[in-house]
């Protein structure tokens, strides 16, 4: 199996697309799941209508720039709905739209499998960082595979 046909959904290819198209999924995990658009998408999923200042609290760690760049991006993408109010002071409000609510399945079914996999994981990488590797020999030297992975 190569690592295209290795995409999750395996039997689909689109065709005439690139390297970034092998797997059908990849436009999907590119908006999904980027850094910041998951954290975001659960704030208004699980807090409701947000203002700014709000979601970054909510969110923690993310700067001012990059909150309004992935909400940006978002609004573009159909997730969330940016609604402008002409007070003085101006108010804006972000949720999340019907689309981006259609992905909550989505992330109960990860949810899900974090929940009973998430320990297998960390037992797999302390036995490989303890050199207790079950699979064959790694290859040694330089990867093989250059460039990101999508």
């Amino acid at each position: 199996m190569t690592s295209r046909e290795g995409c999750i959904s395996g039997s689909t290819r689109w065709q005439g697309g690139g390297p970034e198209q092998a797997c059908p999924i990849s436009p999907v995990l590119d908006i999904v799941f980027s850094r910041w658009t998951t954290p975001i998408l659960w704030a208004l999923n699980e807090y409701g209508t947000q203002r700014f200042v709000q979601l970054q609290r909510a969110i923690g760690t993310i700067t001012p720039k990059v909150l309004t760049q992935r909400l940006r991006q978002m609004e573009r993408d159909g997730l969330v709905v940016r609604t402008y109010y002409p007070e003085v002071p101006p108010r804006v409000e972000y949720a999340i739209s019907d689309l981006g609510r259609s992905l909550a399945p989505l992330f109960a079914t990860l949810a899900e499998w974090s929940s009973g996999h998430l320990p297998l994981v960390e037992e797999a990488r302390q036995r490989f960082d303890a050199g207790e590797s079950t699979g064959p020999s790694p290859v040694t030297g330089p990867s093989p595979v250059r460039g990101r992975l999508r």
